[in-house]
């Protein structure tokens, strides 16, 4: 059984706890394909990482925590990018005037991980001197890096879904609002999809919510074509609509918290991949 997770609200949705609690709940593997933070808005974040010469976000160590197999976050999460803030108006690499990509780790071990970074970008020195950059791939257009995707994330991803598909149950959480954060994974495979927002769960059959995603058109993005939930969703009636009740911090860090809080909503995202 495979559940994917998706935030219908591009900040902030709540997919992370949503994702923790039903890992609780099922004893499943936890999956991030795609993940990124930033250097300034994630500082601490980004510091414990790099002191330790890695690169990984708090989402997927929250859901490494959560699945409690001892898995270290790289191996829920194949990429991971690092931003930066970027003043001005120049659009940068990806056409983003507020932030710029400043590295992405590819791969889920040491032996098999990959930098790729931003030579068009200023690199902090935090980044520099802790991470193993020179042997990294530098990327300055949008082309090239399509072709370093091609070579470099395109297998990684591939070997994340089949390692997802060979599990009996598996809760892949998504990235923003991106309706489709693997799409190595084969549709069929996907049970059942829960889009979360504040406030609320929208839950779907896997098959359902994957033909809708046919249904709407991508538009290009960061160098590749993603389909965004909230466009998904206008092409759907949701099985149940379950309400999530504000969470204090306190229940946030406790997995039995959020599992009994939200009971109702992994109740029916349970059915739903039955159907």
């Amino acid at each position: 059984m495979i559940v994917l997770v998706v935030g219908a609200d591009r900040v902030d949705a709540g997919k992370t706890t949503f994702s923790a609690g039903l890992l609780e709940r099922t004893g499943a593997a936890g999956y991030k394909p795609r993940a990124g933070n930033d250097f300034w808005f994630d500082h601490d974040d980004c510091r414990r990482a790099l002191a330790d010469g890695r690169l990984y976000g708090k989402d997927a160590a929250t859901l490494a925590r959560a699945e409690t197999r001892s898995r270290p976050p790289e191996q829920l999460n194949p990429v991971h990018r690092l931003w930066q803030p970027a003043p001005g108006d120049d659009d940068g690499l990806f056409g983003r005037s507020d932030r710029a990509f400043v590295v992405d780790r590819v791969g889920r071990t040491d032996g098999e991980c990959r930098f790729v970074y931003n030579a068009t970008a200023e690199i902090p020195a935090a980044v520099s001197e802790t991470l193993p950059l020179e042997d990294a791939i530098p990327v300055e257009t949008v082309a090239e890096f399509n072709t370093v995707a091609e070579r470099q994330y395109v297998p990684a991803f591939e070997q994340l879904a089949a390692d997802i598909e060979s599990e009996p149950v598996a809760v892949v959480e998504s990235y923003g609002d991106i309706a489709q954060p693997l799409q190595a994974l084969d549709p069929a495979n996907i049970d059942a999809v829960a889009a979360v927002e504040p406030g609320q769960a929208r839950i779907y059959p896997g098959h359902r919510y994957c033909r809708a995603c046919e249904l709407v058109s991508a538009s290009p993005t960061d160098g590749y074509l993603e389909k965004r939930v909230g466009d998904v969703l206008e092409h759907l009636d949701p099985l149940e609509c379950v309400r999530l009740p504000p969470l204090r911090d306190n229940e946030r860090k406790s997995l039995e918290q959020i599992s009994a809080a939200y009971a109702a909503a992994y109740d029916a995202v349970l059915a739903a991949a039955q159907q």
